[in-house]
């Protein structure tokens, strides 16, 4: 009987070998964080392509957005261990520890690819009566609780850079939350909202097209998309204890896939990003390829974690201290 059950368990132990031998047999879900024309949106429908020519299978992607990535990477977090859901997002789950949103981060799954990092802006809409943050400063505190700015909630992008402004400047406003970047640019063109601070990439067309106008980058220096727009340390010189600090694009399995796929995985990312189509929109929105892996990836998302839940605590609006998970304080 022992002999038998060893044979069986050693037949198993090579069929699954075998299997991942030849992985991906199937297509692939790729799960993208945040909802339809935001930048995680954009960047990872344009690397799809490139990484199914390398697999040799398609990636069917759908929109999962919610609870500031927490419902997309809750969802992932339930399937399989085998390589065939791919969660495609952004930085937010490096906070969702020390806010109370959920009790997984980066840390809990396998980084394929760091893909890009980007600039966030501060944008107005087109006829606002400001047109650079001193002005924006002035006005909003001439007008206590009149300035409406769209938030994705705690822990996102807009959360980050608005806890950065608020150990500068005191300012009373609205915060009118949506789900992405993508509808509440959508929001501020129509002026359901006066600024938002959202990622370059995200914004830089329907600024050019004169739907929206940059006030200040979120950087010690100008960019060269925009360079007469000036950044935000010419106006707040203390915010430079927190940069350069940028959202980032990444993808990543959950913890326990086999090593076999994670390698096929990691080959396809890495050889994706230098493809002239993703480079040139990279450049056009105001991306910085990274292209990180392994120990690498794992290096940056660290430091990540450490900078941004050290600040949302230091804020005022973390539910714990990064102390109860081990998130040691930036260098």
């Amino acid at each position: 009987m022992k002999k038998t059950t060893i044979t069986l368990l050693a037949a198993l132990s090579l069929s699954s070998t075998a299997s991942f031998a030849e992985y991906p047999s199937k297509d692939l879900q790729g799960v993208i964080m945040w909802g339809a024309g935001g930048s995680t949106d954009t960047v990872m429908r344009s690397i799809a392509p490139h990484v199914e020519d390398a697999l040799g299978k398609d990636i069917i992607l759908t929109n999962k957005s919610g609870g500031v990535g927490a419902i997309s990477m809750k969802y992932v977090n339930k399937k399989k261990a085998d390589g065939y859901t791919l969660l495609m997002g952004a930085e937010n789950p490096q906070m969702h520890k020390v806010l109370g949103l959920s009790n997984l981060d980066y840390s809990d799954m396998i980084p394929i690819s760091i893909l890009a990092r980007g600039t966030p802006m501060i944008m107005a809409r087109n006829d606002a009566p400001y047109d650079t943050m001193q002005e924006f400063i002035d006005y909003a505190k001439a007008n206590p609780g009149k300035v409406k700015i769209g938030s994705t909630g705690k822990g996102g992008l807009t959360s980050i850079v608005l806890a950065m402004l608020e150990s500068q400047v005191k300012l009373d406003y609205i915060s009118i939350p949506y789900k992405g970047d993508g509808p509440a640019l959508t929001a501020l063109q129509g002026g359901a909202i006066d600024v938002m601070p959202a990622v370059l990439g995200a914004a830089i067309e329907q600024i050019k097209a004169g739907r929206m106008k940059a006030i200040s980058t979120v950087d010690v220096e100008r960019n060269d998309l925009l360079p007469d727009v000036a950044p935000i340390t010419d106006t707040l010189p203390g915010m430079k204890s927190y940069l350069p600090w940028g959202p980032f694009f990444g993808v990543f399995v959950k913890k326990g896939t086999p090593d076999e796929a994670v390698q096929k995985l990691s080959a396809a990312f890495q050889k994706a990003p230098f493809q002239p189509d993703f480079v040139n929109l990279m450049q056009k929105r105001g991306f910085t390829i990274m292209n990180y892996t392994g120990d690498e990836a794992r290096y940056f998302l660290d430091a990540y974690r450490s900078t941004s839940s050290w600040l949302v605590y230091n804020a005022g609006f973390s539910k714990f201290s990064p102390e109860k998970f081990d998130i040691k304080k930036p260098q």
